[in-house]
């Protein structure tokens, strides 16, 4: 299995799924925002310029994503741990 690396912002209450390689600085050449209403919250999904899903933006985190993937995420706030 794949480690997927995640970072958190507690205090944006933002995270973000990095689907690339850990060493690759892949840039967004593009934002697909999700249909907030649909998904109920704010989820954008990054592609690159050859259009490969490279990372998943979730604002709301806490409400999105499971409490266990929060709390062993990377943490990018500055009471983050």
């Amino acid at each position: 299995m794949a480690n997927v690396r995640v970072t958190y912002d507690r205090t944006a209450n933002a995270a973000y799924v990095h689907l690339t390689e850990p060493q690759a600085r892949a840039e967004a050449a593009r934002m697909y925002p999700c249909d907030p209403v649909k998904v109920d919250g704010m989820i954008n999904l990054d592609f690159d310029k050859e259009d490969r899903l490279i990372g998943i933006e979730v604002l709301a985190a806490s409400s999105k994503l499971p409490k266990h993937l929060l709390e062993s995420a990377e943490r990018l706030d500055a009471d983050g741990a």
